[in-house]
């Protein structure tokens, strides 16, 4: 139980210490599982909402980083810019 309330606590703490964050890593987080669930149920709907995640997520993370430089905000752009790229690429063949 303890591992639990650990957990609960630690996610409670990053969406308040940063909401911006939290937000980009959930919308990562349903991006995999909807291509997840793509994968056994091809429907263009699953990748096309996952698709939209990833590049909102990326987007998302891109602005903050412009704004805020943190110290791996080089390594952030060049993730976002590929994750950018990779989606259209999907999305358009």
């Amino acid at each position: 139980m303890r591992i639990y309330r650990f957990w609960l606590n630690a996610l409670v703490w990053s969406s308040q210490y940063n909401p911006a964050a939290f937000i980009e890593l959930l919308m990562l987080f349903l991006a995999m599982v909807l291509l997840v669930i793509w994968g056994f149920v091809p429907h263009w709907a699953y990748l096309v909402l996952c698709l939209s995640y990833g590049i909102g997520a990326s987007v998302s993370i891109s602005v903050r980083e412009a704004i805020a430089h943190s110290p791996q905000a080089q390594a952030a752009q060049v993730t976002t810019v590929v994750l950018i790229i990779t989606s259209i690429y999907v999305l358009f063949t």
